[in-house]
């Protein structure tokens, strides 16, 4: 879910990034603590993002009515891609909401620290191509373990979210933009 600033709570962790230059920690995500929670703030506007993974064993992903859907893959695995365009069709087969409106898409390649030269490496090029032809709309790289493109990751999937949401916060009502 995305909502706007008067709905943040304290003592969540923030994805604006640190003072020092250091890289941003997580702690360790748990289904059990699902939707996940993240601040973010860019274009002068704080941002909540609500994250839900679709193995969280509480909550079946087709009951959810996501506003944005994340595509998440291996940059180190290729066998991680097999699934993303079963996925992308299941996406297409199960939101459609009618009205001429499109489920925006994201593809995010994961563990970009694992980049070594090698056969099962995924390079940006290519990842870059995989999202054209699955018809994403936003292609991104991080890497959660040193925080590279982490937040810039985050703000990329915040501003898809936002371009999708009415004044009043989602597709057509509502507070909030969910981001499944």
């Amino acid at each position: 879910m995305l909502t706007s600033s008067s709905r943040l709570k304290s003592g969540r962790p923030s994805l604006s990034g640190s003072s020092d230059n250091q890289p941003n920690t997580l702690e360790l995500l748990r289904d059990g603590d699902q939707p996940f929670i993240y601040d973010i703030r860019f274009s002068k506007k704080t941002f909540t993002l609500k994250l839900y993974d679709t193995s969280n064993p509480n909550q079946h992903w087709t009951t959810l009515r996501p506003d944005v859907v994340v595509l998440a893959f291996d940059i180190s695995n290729r066998d991680t891609l097999a699934g993303l365009k079963e996925w992308r069709n299941d996406i297409t087969r199960y939101f459609q909401y009618g009205h001429g409106e499109r489920l925006p898409v994201m593809m995010i390649g994961l563990k970009r620290d694992l980049r070594k030269e090698g056969e099962e490496i995924i390079y940006p090029q290519e990842g870059y191509r995989i999202a054209q032809e699955l018809r994403c709309d936003r292609y991104a790289e991080c890497s959660a373990v040193t925080g590279e493109l982490l937040a810039e990751t985050f703000e990329d999937l915040a501003r898809l979210a936002a371009m999708t949401t009415t004044e009043k916060g989602g597709q057509s009502e509502g507070t909030s933009c969910v981001i499944l």
